[in-house]
């Protein structure tokens, strides 16, 4: 065959096998585009929108501060406590601390970094296990709102085809925002914020850099690596490790990093705190009572609260001291609330120790039922079984203020003397004074100041015959048992006009021992109304609630509370008159008891059970209402039969020393 048609039929010869080859690359590839294209579409076709990112409202904690916002008292979250934060408020070591460790091109991929992937596998492949992944920020997003965390080929597919779809339709930055308010950190903390107040208890703002490496540690493992957990080292460092890709990324310095490395690292003790407990729960009751439960863990309202934080502390504290003190009188419990007259709002709360964690005393008795201290019952604003609570001679203001309304004022004159008020209860009732004297004719001031029993059960008759006492009689108050029920209905009816909403039982049931506190009350209830004749016998409804955000900012209530006149003026100012009457109480009292204050003017009532199961000090200046009982739980008497003088009147003294400063110092308007 000639040279030249050799040549030709190898060239077409390979031609055609060159054909043929480049057709099996095309079927091949169109192969492999429609198999990719039915895959995606497969997998696809039930998956969720990208965009839902934007639609989407995140589970948020409601949180429950004091008056000022700055003081956390407690937070209300399901399985994720959330607080979202725009990316402008996230220091930028920590969105840096981040980047490099979990996804170091994240500004540069599409999605998913292809290089990242052989890199993890290579670094894997060096240390024998899988500790590193390749998986993008954006990756990790998707997987942890979307899918499930199962390794499966299926679930990775769909975590890819979701991920760029994510990639191309939202800025990098806009992801991350997303991310990092996303992402668990442990404890329940979902997001950077959650996290930060966590472990640290300061928002994410002010952490430091070293703060931020650990937050950025977290990330990887959270609950193994938990700093109160047994592999804390582990978690320092990895902090470390984290602080040396930054110094790799070219985000730090060598020297920034040492210096990070070194500084010291102080975590929470106690990562779930409930402060102000007894005040808090009571408050978190009303809430979920009106919103419900389940709405409040995930709505990230913010709760900001009546309660002043600093007056809270003076109270818990001296409270504490208190109880301690008491505890040779067999009084092992306490309470105290405060109160701002002018607005009702609540400014502090505590019970006992202020514990509310605390095992019940004696160790092993049944709460409720045995226990002289039960932590777990709020003494401060509920009755506990029958005989409850009593307030002793705390009760006659509320007395003596319906004698001034009926006309009487407090020069009217009353004979203090042995008296038998007729039968009642089933015997004969013939009330003493508290030291066991008479003195003969008093007049209403002294009869209210030094607390004297046989004038105070006098007022009852007065009160009811709508007669002056020449016509009453004096010493003959036997038969006039219609004239005391109507002294009684009206004196209880004074009392509910001030708030007290627990005298709810027949008049019979009462009789004139109402006057010694023959009736079941509670602290907040007593110190609210005691507030009335401090605000000018205007009532103010109780506050505890100051406003409510909802998680944008909206107003969702607010205190607008309006003050309700149920006293005259000169009758309130009267008994404030009375009541801060330093030289007319003296003569029971001493002119120095717990009830006098050194330039200050205070009004105040002692009241003590005649069985000493319980006893109280209640008083107030024109700016604070403060209330103080002591007892027992399961109201088991005092020992050696201390007045509330002795027990009730230090802890008042006390908490009103150190606040007292805090407000203005102000005199009570004069009555007429």
């Amino acid at each position: 065959m000639p040279k030249r048609n050799y040549q030709r039929e190898v060239y077409k010869k390979g031609g055609g096998e060159l054909g043929f080859f480049l057709r099996f690359l095309i079927f091949v590839f169109v192969f492999f585009v429609f198999s990719f294209l039915s895959l995606f579409l497969y997998y696809a076709k039930d998956l969720p929108r990208p965009e839902i990112f934007t639609e989407r409202e995140l589970s948020q904690s409601t949180k429950i501060y004091d008056r000022t916002g700055e003081i956390l008292l407690y937070e209300l979250y399901g399985e994720e406590k959330r607080t979202w934060v725009s990316l402008e408020i996230v220091p930028d070591y920590l969105k840096e601390a981040i980047i490099a460790t979990e996804d170091a091109n994240f500004y540069h991929h599409f999605g998913v970094d292809l290089k990242g992937i052989v890199r993890a596998i290579l670094e894997d492949f060096k240390i024998g296990r899988p500790v590193y992944g390749g998986s993008t920020i954006p990756q990790q997003l998707i997987r942890s709102t979307f899918l499930s965390l199962e390794k499966t080929a299926k679930r990775k597919t769909r975590e890819i085809i979701l991920t760029l779809e994510l990639d191309r339709r939202y800025p990098k930055d806009q992801i991350l925002e997303w991310y990092l308010n996303q992402i668990p950190f442990g404890q329940n903390a979902y997001g950077i914020e959650a996290a930060s107040q966590t472990y640290f208890k300061k928002p994410v703002s002010e952490i430091s850099l070293t703060e931020a490496a650990t937050l950025a540690a977290l990330i990887q493992s959270p609950y193994y690596l938990s700093p109160y957990g047994e592999n804390k080292d582990e978690l320092l460092s990895r902090k470390d490790y984290v602080l040396d890709r930054m110094v790799k990324e070219k985000y730090l310095t060598s020297e920034e990093a040492e210096k990070a490395k070194n500084q010291e690292l102080k975590f929470v003790e106690r990562p779930m705190e409930i402060q102000a407990p007894y005040f808090t729960l009571w408050v978190k009751q009303y809430l979920e009572e009106k919103y419900g439960e389940e709405f409040l863990r995930r709505s990230g309202w913010r709760i900001y609260t009546s309660l002043d934080w600093e007056v809270q502390r003076i109270a818990e504290e001296t409270v504490k001291k208190g109880v301690e003190r008491n505890k040779v009188y067999n009084a092992h419990n306490a309470a105290l609330v405060a109160i701002k007259p002018e607005t009702g709002e609540i400014l502090a709360m505590t019970v006992g120790t202020g514990d509310y964690d605390a095992p019940p005393y004696p160790e092993g008795c049944d709460p409720g039922v045995n226990c002289l201290f039960d932590p777990w019952f709020n003494v401060a604003t509920g009755i506990k079984e029958s005989p409850g609570r009593q307030p002793g001679s705390a009760f006659k203001p509320f007395i003596y203020t319906t004698a001034f309304k009926a006309g009487y004022d407090a020069q009217t004159q009353v004979l203090d003397e042995l008296t038998n008020f007729g039968v009642w209860g089933g015997k004969e009732y013939l009330p003493q004074n508290y030291d066991g004297l008479f003195r003969g004719w008093v007049s209403l001031r002294q009869g209210l100041a030094q607390s004297l029993n046989v004038p105070s059960t006098k007022i009852l008759y007065l009160i009811g015959s709508k007669t002056k006492i020449e016509n009453l009689g004096i010493n003959n108050f036997l038969g006039q048992e219609s004239v005391l029920l109507e002294g009684l209905k009206e004196s209880i009816k004074t009392a509910q006009d001030l708030g007290i909403t627990t005298l709810n039982k027949p008049l019979s049931f009462y009789g004139p021992a109402i006057v010694l506190g023959g009736g079941e009350v509670n602290l907040l209830e007593m110190t609210s109304a005691y507030g009335v004749f401090a605000n000018d016998g205007q009532r103010v409804p109780l506050t505890s609630i100051l406003k409510i955000e909802d998680s944008k900012g909206n107003i969702i209530e607010e205190n607008k509370k309006r003050p309700i006149r149920v006293l005259e003026s000169n009758v309130a100012r009267l008994i404030s008159d009375i009541l801060s009457d330093n030289e007319a109480r003296a003569p029971m009292f001493g002119s120095r008891s717990h009830l006098y204050f050194e330039n200050y003017q205070v009004a105040a009532k002692t009241g003590t059970t005649d069985d000493f199961r319980d006893c109280w000090t209640v008083g107030y200046t024109p700016t604070i209402s403060v209330g103080v009982w002591v007892g027992n739980n399961n109201n088991a008497p005092m020992i050696k039969k201390q007045p509330a003088a002795t027990v009730a009147g230090p802890i008042f003294h006390d908490f009103l020393e150190k606040v007292l400063p805090r407000y203005p110092q102000e005199n009570f308007l004069k009555p007429e």
